[in-house]
């Protein structure tokens, strides 16, 4: 090559020295250079060859726009970074808009089919029993959903896809790389599964099925145990109990009529009567104050299953036992959760005490949060106990505003809620699963019979998706996706408008994916923001210190140093991926991908050639730092790139930080 690429040097025994070459590389041509050094003295020489990969300082960035409209609304949004782009370095790669028109639906596509579960516990028997039972009911109970559902079948085979798994390209990364391939694979396969709801004659046989495991495990004495061959359990019992007056109330399957179930129930009335009995003795017994509040959530319970079998007379030596705690419960309803609340409100409204339930009721909504895209919704503390569910308070709230105050526009917004919580997560449980699809599709309006699609306006352009090449409509939903590429997009295409011509909710998303120089990136935030900072770590005589990275503290070679990601998240949200970028002239400290616990967190750590991978499985709302440590090796000034974070579920939901420039001396 050229003079400058030989150089003299000179270096002591055993020493070293070190020699630097400029290479100049034309932006995007090369992948990677192949460098050889050979170092000679005299008639002795010595050599090496390597490859340097390039990687541009450029990178595919996405900002995303949510789209939500209430019903019968029009709205305008304005992505306002495409809009006052002036930017000259960047170059556009994508814009691409995607809609649903009616997401209740996906309650639909939810109903999971309950296959036998691994457990055969009393409690999954019954709750297969009753989520199956829920689901074919649902699913016979009107032809326009057995119409969508064939379409789905034989047509758009799409519609049976996780929600993990469309959007591919949308992704940061690709799902194949991520521990939850699994989970969006179990949810496809539970998609297919809802063909078997069709299949009545299969459907009956298992629900006679799990029928008869509960008659052949209830114990003599009436209760029922959580394994077989374990002592029987309140709350187990009274769990069925509650769950059978439920599926009779909703008129499908009228329980009086079936003699072995009517007197498998009869038995079990009687011995929750009992245990509230026993619990009463017990209290008198030891002496308590009994005019103080001694309510507790079995008690709630208690009074909630008995009001579906008012039918069935308390016991004479029970009745005092029996009216003690109803006198409890319209005593002291306020200071118990919002759970407790709509329980007793049903339980006093089916025994006479209307006016105390419609204050409970009124007590309940005046503590509602509303919100123009989450409709109307409860602040609980969330737990692991059955009362602390959140999908199932807001499913049985949704009852007791139908039941006790016959409220529909309160009901339509707190379905609302429901179906924004299946937009970033999964309905987790069997049960979950049950109530809300039972709450979103048999209470209030019926949102299934909405099928205009909505009127979108993106710029000038006017969206008519059946007339667009190769997009296709999925039925029901109404889902579709379509994009313009690079040279088409426009400034003014930032502004979308879209007007819902349904009684339900709809939404959708745009997103805009650019190629922009690193450290140009501007930071963009939803209900997901991203915050980074590098310090130095350095020993003193109090442990080590972190001093933040700035003009006078410089990163030299050897120095640790500390990366800090704060994250802010305003939901709960599951299934979410956080990649971190690294300068090249830093290495990983933590080399192992492994589980790990920090700030209120388990998460997934995996350590990649130019990043760092977070994957947390659930997240919860609030606030979360992140440390973890490299080292610097080489001198220069490095483009550190940024951190992205992506809902996984729903990829609109993504955010970025800014680009930072790291200088190692």
């Amino acid at each position: 090559g050229n003079r400058t690429s030989v150089k003299n040097f000179t270096v002591d025994k055993d020493g070293s020295t070190g020699l630097s070459w400029e290479l100049t590389i034309p932006t995007g041509k090369v992948q990677a250079v192949t460098y050889r050094v050979i170092a000679k003295a005299g008639d002795f020489s010595d050599g090496e060859e390597n490859v340097l990969p390039v990687l541009t300082n450029r990178m595919l960035v996405t900002e995303s726009l949510p789209l939500p409209v209430r019903r019968k609304q029009t709205r305008t949004f304005t992505l306002n970074k495409l809009k006052n782009n002036t930017s000259t370095t960047l170059q556009n790669h994508k814009l691409t808009l995607e809609f649903t028109s009616n997401p209740a639906w996906y309650a639909i596509q939810a109903l999971p089919y309950m296959m036998e579960y691994p457990y055969e516990c009393t409690e999954q028997v019954f709750s297969r029993f009753y989520a199956n039972s829920i689901a074919a009911h649902i699913a016979n109970s009107s032809p326009r959903i057995k119409q969508v559902f064939e379409t789905w079948k034989n047509v758009d085979k799409e519609a049976l896809v996780s929600n993990l798994l469309k959007n591919e390209e949308l992704k940061s990364l690709l799902i194949q790389e991520t521990p939850w391939v699994l989970d969006a694979k179990d949810e496809t396969e539970r998609k297919q599964r809802l063909g078997l709801l069709f299949d009545l004659n299969r459907m009956s046989s298992e629900l006679k099925r799990a029928e008869k495991k509960l008659v052949e495990s209830q114990v003599s004495n009436g209760g029922w145990p959580w394994f077989p061959g374990l002592p029987e359990n309140w709350y187990i019992t009274q769990h069925i109990v509650a769950g059978f007056g439920h599926l009779d109330k909703l008129g499908i399957k009228n329980i009086r009529e079936d003699s072995d179930v009517w007197t498998m129930l009869t038995r079990a009335v009687y011995y929750c009567d009992v245990r509230m009995y026993e619990d009463y003795e017990h209290l008198k017994n030891s002496g308590a104050d009994m005019s103080k509040d001694h309510l507790g959530y079995m008690e709630i319970h208690f009074l909630y299953a008995r009001s579906y079998f008012l039918d069935l007379p308390v016991d004479e030596i029970h009745l005092e036992a029996y009216n003690y705690w109803k006198g409890q419960a319209v005593k002291y309803w306020l200071n118990k959760g919002k759970y407790m609340q709509g329980m007793l409100a049903l339980s006093l409204f089916r025994m006479d005490e209307v006016k105390k339930a419609k204050e409970i009721i009124a007590s309940i909504k005046e503590n509602a949060v509303y919100n123009d895209e989450m409709g109307m919704y409860f602040k609980t503390t969330e737990g692991w106990y059955w009362y602390q569910a959140p999908i199932e308070t807001q499913a049985l709230l949704i009852e007791a505003f139908a039941e006790v105050v016959n409220d529909s526009e309160s009901v339509d917004l707190m379905k609302i809620w429901l179906l924004k919580q299946k937009q970033v997560q999964d309905w987790k449980t069997t049960k979950a699963t049950a109530e809300a699809c039972y709450a979103l599709l048999l209470k209030g309006t019926d949102w299934l019979s909405e099928t205009k699609l909505a009127e979108i306006k993106v710029g000038n352009i006017v969206i008519d998706p059946y007339s667009i090449p190769d997009v296709k409509v999925e039925a029901g939903t109404g889902y579709f996706k379509t994009s313009w590429d690079g040279n088409e997009i426009t400034p003014d295409m930032a502004v979308v408008t879209v007007t819902n011509k349904n009684e339900v909710v709809a939404w959708g998303s745009l997103y805009w994916q650019y190629f922009e120089q690193l450290d140009k990136i501007t930071s963009h935030e939803t209900p997901l923001s991203i915050k980074k900072q590098l310090f130095i770590q350095k020993d003193s005589d109090t442990g080590p210190k972190l001093i933040p990275v700035n003009n006078e503290n410089k990163i030299i070679p050897g120095d640790i140093v500390k990366v800090r990601i704060e994250i802010r998240v305003d939901r709960d949200m599951e299934f979410v991926h956080m990649k971190d970028m690294r300068a090249s002239g830093f290495e990983p400290v933590n080399v192992l991908s492994t589980h790990k616990y920090q700030d209120g967190l388990w998460y997934y750590e995996s350590t990649k050639d130019a990043s760092t991978n977070f994957f947390m499985d659930y997240l919860r709302k609030g606030t979360y730092v992140f440390e973890y440590p490299l080292r610097a090796t080489h001198r220069g000034n490095f483009s550190n790139g940024i951190t992205e974070i992506q809902c996984m579920y729903a990829p609109e939901f993504t955010s970025h930080s800014e680009g930072i420039r790291v200088e190692i001396q």
